[in-house]
């Protein structure tokens, strides 16, 4: 389990953060916050390095896109989804948990 600020998320820019030892990609998405796994499915590259665009994020090593909400693999060459993580938003306190 993780804990920070709504405020401290920036708009459609990604956060690394870690949640029991695993990095994590935190995104706001307007007032909505996700959280996937941080590493590229395909390169193992840190997403949270990467750009975001409607809902997704690319990685920038490859170019390769994940849905920001589900994890799912949009574009080559990725083609394994990323492990989603659950979001519990309390006012400007964010919860990022494991769904394990």
């Amino acid at each position: 389990m993780s804990s920070l600020s709504f405020d401290s998320l920036v708009d459609n820019k990604p956060t690394r953060i870690e949640v029991d030892g695993k990095p994590v990609c935190v995104a706001r998405l307007g007032n909505e916050v996700f959280a996937v796994a941080d590493t590229c499915s395909h390169s193992e590259a840190s997403l949270s390095e990467g750009d975001i665009s409607d809902g997704k994020i690319e990685c920038w090593l490859h170019g390769a896109e994940f849905d920001l909400r589900t994890g799912e693999a949009l574009s080559l060459p990725a083609t394994e989804s990323l492990e989603t993580f659950t979001v519990v938003r309390d006012g400007d306190s964010i919860t990022v948990v494991s769904k394990e």
